[in-house]
């Protein structure tokens, strides 16, 4: 799925191109956008992160376009672990991934994914793109 932003004045750092933190930002605002359209909004609150990971490749400014390329990449147990790719407007500006665990506010662990939220996360397919730019 792509999810289209506009590097935003508060993205940015002293140098004036974005923080890194924006690509840790886009990429979860990436996966609501996911998580709502396959109806798994629900999750939001039990999906705490454990990994998160980002190699820079090049310098986004204010007001650049950026895509965010988001992936289901394995959907695991009790697990998910996405790959994102953020584009801008000379090529690939950033890529990573980031891992999600199944856990309820009050357990102790990790928990296995209901049977239908797991059909959903390996059989839901390419999702259209959502623009905001």
């Amino acid at each position: 799925m792509v999810v289209e932003r506009r590097v935003e004045w508060s993205d940015t750092d002293a140098a004036g191109h974005y923080h890194f933190s924006s690509v840790q930002r886009w990429a979860e605002a990436a996966e609501a956008v996911l998580l709502r359209r396959l109806g798994l909004a629900a999750l939001f609150g039990s999906i705490p992160r454990v990994h998160f990971e980002a190699d820079y490749r090049e310098r986004l400014w204010f007001g650049d376009a950026v895509k965010v390329e988001f992936r289901v990449a394995k959907v695991g147990t009790s697990s998910l672990h996405y790959t994102f790719d953020i584009h801008g407007p000379h090529g690939v500006a950033a890529t990573g991934r980031m891992s999600v665990v199944h856990s309820a506010a009050d357990a102790k662990g990790t928990v296995p994914w209901p049977e239908e939220v797991r059909q959903v996360l390996t059989q839901a397919g390419p999702q259209a793109a959502e623009s905001y730019t």
